[in-house]
């Protein structure tokens, strides 16, 4: 079996900026419709955007060292459920990528509090 990590920390204030400053032109590249809907409905939606995010770059790390592929942030999806975990939705951009799909397993960790972020990603591949 073969193992391949990925981990990331957001500033969460860094993420507040960029939506201050682009707005939905940075939501809607980096985010899908149903990652922006989720976190809009927090009280405060930009830890919950920046935990997506730091998951969307842990998962991008270890999906390139495991097949040199780096992924668009959209082609991975985090989807939030109410006091249930998140679970990772993957939108390959292409039939290449989609196979790797087929051969390997994952799993993540997220956690948010006022200023930071952080997610590590676990790719397993037998």
């Amino acid at each position: 079996m073969q193992i391949y990590t990925g981990i990331d920390i957001v500033e969460n204030n860094r993420i507040k900026k960029a939506v201050e400053k682009h707005g939905d032109r940075f939501l809607k590249r980096v985010f899908t419709e149903d990652e922006i809907d989720y976190c809009s409905k927090k009280a405060d939606s930009i830890p919950c955007l920046a935990a997506r995010f730091a998951v969307k770059e842990a998962f991008i790390k270890a999906f390139s060292q495991a097949f040199g592929i780096n992924l668009p942030l959209k082609s991975i999806e985090i989807k939030g459920f109410h006091r249930k975990h998140a679970e990772i939705l993957l939108h390959p951009p292409d039939a290449k990528t989609r196979s790797y799909l087929t051969r390997m397993k994952y799993t993540f960790s997220l956690s948010h509090e006022k200023n930071y972020s952080v997610a590590s990603v676990i790719i397993y591949i037998d």
